[in-house]
């Protein structure tokens, strides 16, 4: 039976390149707007300790599946997944197709760094705030741990391709997750094709415009990391915070590349004082 809390009100839209976005929304319609950005091989149906929680009724909770994850279109051309603004416009469209006026962007590893493609592109002037959540906004090969995700081999056995998904998510985890969360998490990382990883694997941003981009954001700024993080290293919480020295850190100490699920109750709580103090 499917779960109406988790599946939330589907609208499917269309990226500028035509690409079908299933784009999901619950709560209240009149609350503060706030949207949620899952990372690399994930859905939005990782963020279900946030959908059962208070923000789902005081806040307007707005997700969606990236292109090539989850119920949305997965192009097979790998330039569908790369270059400076593919990222950036799919998140403009959300926006745009859900008439959103100043919301909160909160996104989780690959989820923040297309945020900063957003911000590249479009800057912050539609934004009411950003929370960073275990994420490597400037790219540099000294913040990716040994948990973040191995380069896929060109033609990958099942066989590989399921060790690999088990692999990093186990990676994801300082505090592991209950068996029920963690197979239905493997579900929706395998509805990921390899041909797709390989695409974003070979996607990358320059640190330099990174850094003058980030500099500009005058919007709060909320950095939520893991002390045990192995996917992404602390570092690079140090890195975003020297662009944005006006951003407020939160460290969860014992947690790894997922605070949102290994912590839930505390960062429930600190996203809905920081979208308060946002308004």
């Amino acid at each position: 039976m499917t779960d109406p809390i988790a599946e939330g009100a589907r609208t499917d839209i269309r990226a500028p390149d035509g690409t079908r976005l299933a784009v999901y929304e619950w709560g209240d319609p009149s609350g503060p707007e706030v949207v949620l950005i899952h990372g690399f091989a994930q859905s939005h149906l990782c963020f279900d300790p946030q959908l059962r929680s208070d923000l789902a009724r005081r806040c307007r909770l707005v997700a969606f599946d990236m292109r090539g994850h989850g119920a949305s279109e997965q192009p097979v051309d790998a330039s569908a997944y790369q270059g400076s603004r593919v990222w950036a416009d799919d998140i403009a469209a959300v926006l745009a197709a859900k008439q959103l006026k100043r919301p909160i962007l909160v996104g989780w590893s690959m989820g923040g760094r297309i945020i900063r493609q957003y911000l590249m592109t479009h800057g912050d002037a539609r934004l009411a705030g950003i929370n960073f959540v275990a994420s490597q906004v400037i790219e540099d090969p000294r913040c990716r741990g040994p948990g973040a995700p191995k380069p896929a081999p060109e033609n990958p056995t099942l066989a590989q391709e399921i060790e690999a998904a088990i692999a990093f998510l186990d990676g994801c985890y300082g505090k592991k997750p209950g068996e029920a969360e963690f197979r239905r998490a493997l579900a929706y990382n395998m509805k990921v094709p390899a041909a797709v990883r390989r695409a974003i694997a070979g996607w990358s941003t320059e640190a330099a415009p990174t850094i003058a981009a980030l500099e500009k954001v005058r919007v709060p700024v909320l950095i939520t990391h893991g002390r045990q993080d192995t996917v992404v290293l602390p570092l690079a919480v140090d890195m975003s915070l020297a662009a944005m020295p006006h951003a407020r850190q939160s460290w969860f100490d014992g947690c790894g590349h997922s605070p949102f699920c290994e912590d839930a109750p505390r960062f429930n709580a600190e996203l809905m004082s920081f979208v308060q103090s946002c308004r």
